[in-house]
């Protein structure tokens, strides 16, 4: 991968031809034509001596890295010699024996390195907490906006109340553990600290709620971990000692009254599915741990399982994604042998039109019997119930009165007291 920032080239190449580098930066797009006769930019592609003009972007930043590409290839010592100078660059022993394409890979890490302008453009493009989580909360906080939780997490308060999302598992170096992976949305997460953790699936109640203590906060740098006593707001932090109590990803506070920071969106759906099960019955215990913890490492994979046949369910994204996926579960987290069935791709329907046949279904002694058509739901009801508008949290008497009002429902069919 190629990665550049126009600045890298326009610092050397504005001082060489004393131009400036804020004019130069607006030149390098559309019908701009530098002459390097005058210096002096032009708008067609002809000198005045009849001479025909490169456009600027092309000038001044592909041609050098493709006559740096096509040195490379040739194998030119000397004249790649002179290049490594005039660019400031020192290769190492091992970088100036490569040849083609490893040598020019190996000179445009060293010289435009992706990962100082990625962050770069992060710097200078993204807005800071401070600025983001103003207008970011209103979505982010499924709960109150005026309530004292979401009043911290606006004002990126340190000495506040704690909000962690959790969006990640990272397998750590012992096989089946995990570090849980988040952002500091308010307050300071430190090591030893009592927390709450809040599953998805909390509205307020005990349910997928747990409360627990800290063992380690971790700076993740890559592969390489280190270990820091404590994180205020804004920073990426790794918690060791709770991965037991996460599942995909979570909300962590010590609030009694917080409640979850919205989960991430899947905008890929699962399409393939495989039932497995294991060679030896003893071997189930292990095969339900490892669902458990390749569920975890992968946000991508859906386990099920079926009481009914006893079978255990993998959907992924794929034919590649669900083979990775069953090598990962038998070599890593269960480390048993199973039996996989045959790829499943799933077919998903909906309905566009009112049905023209009423179903019929009889009760098992054949004394009652209940009509069903399918009908398509109201346009900006899904939309409704994706964005949270409609929730197990409304009351049933106010969700029925808003599904009247605005969707036209009949009071009975949406469930109002008569």
């Amino acid at each position: 991968m190629l990665c550049f920032h126009f600045e890298q080239f326009l610092v050397n190449l504005c001082q060489q031809i004393r131009y400036r580098q804020k004019k130069m930066m607006n030149k390098l797009w559309g019908d701009n034509f530098f002459d390097p006769s005058d210096k002096k930019q032009r708008v067609d592609n002809m000198n005045d001596k009849g001479q025909p003009l490169k456009r600027a972007f092309v000038q001044f930043i592909m041609d050098p890295i493709c006559k740096l590409d096509n040195n490379c290839m040739d194998n030119d010592v000397e004249l790649m010699n002179t290049i490594l100078v005039g660019l400031e660059l020192t290769l190492s022993q091992g970088d100036k024996e490569l040849k083609g394409q490893g040598l020019f890979k190996s000179i445009m890490s060293n010289w435009l390195n992706a990962a100082g302008i990625i962050l770069e453009m992060v710097v200078i493009h993204l807005p800071s907490p401070k600025k983001a989580q103003i207008y970011r909360i209103s979505y982010l906080y499924e709960r109150h906006q005026n309530d004292e939780v979401a009043k911290a997490m606006r004002n990126c308060d340190p000495k506040s109340l704690l909000m962690i999302y959790v969006s990640k598992m990272v397998p750590t170096a012992d096989k089946g553990r995990f570090f849980a992976f988040g952002k500091v949305f308010s307050g300071t997460i430190s090591t030893s600290q009592k927390i709450r953790i809040l599953g998805p699936n909390y509205y307020g109640t005990k349910y997928d709620l747990c409360k627990t203590t800290i063992q380690k906060t971790l700076l993740m740098q890559g592969r390489a971990t280190q270990y820091i006593s404590s994180f205020p707001y804004s920073n990426f932090v790794g918690l060791v000692g709770i991965d037991q109590f996460i599942l995909k990803n979570c909300t962590i506070t010590d609030h009694p009254d917080a409640h979850t920071i919205r989960s991430m969106k899947q905008y890929i759906s699962s399409v393939t599915t495989v039932a497995i099960n294991v060679k030896n019955a003893g071997d189930l215990p292990k095969l339900i741990e490892g669902l458990k913890k390749l569920s975890q490492f992968d946000h991508l994979v859906i386990c099920t399982s079926e009481e009914s046949t006893g079978q255990h369910i993998i959907t992924g994204r794929g034919e590649l994604h669900i083979e990775i996926c069953l090598k990962d579960l038998e070599k890593d987290y269960a480390n048993c042998p199973i039996i996989k069935s045959d790829h499943v791709v799933t077919y998903k329907e909906t309905v566009t039109d009112e049905s023209r046949i009423d179903c019929m279904s009889k009760s098992a002694n054949k004394g009652l019997r209940i009509y069903a058509k399918g009908v398509p739901l109201e346009v900006g009801l899904s939309e409704d119930i994706e964005n949270g508008t409609l929730n197990p949290e409304i009351d049933q008497n106010e969700r029925s009165e808003f599904l009247c009002q605005n969707y036209g429902w009949d009071r009975l069919d949406a469930g109002c007291k008569l």
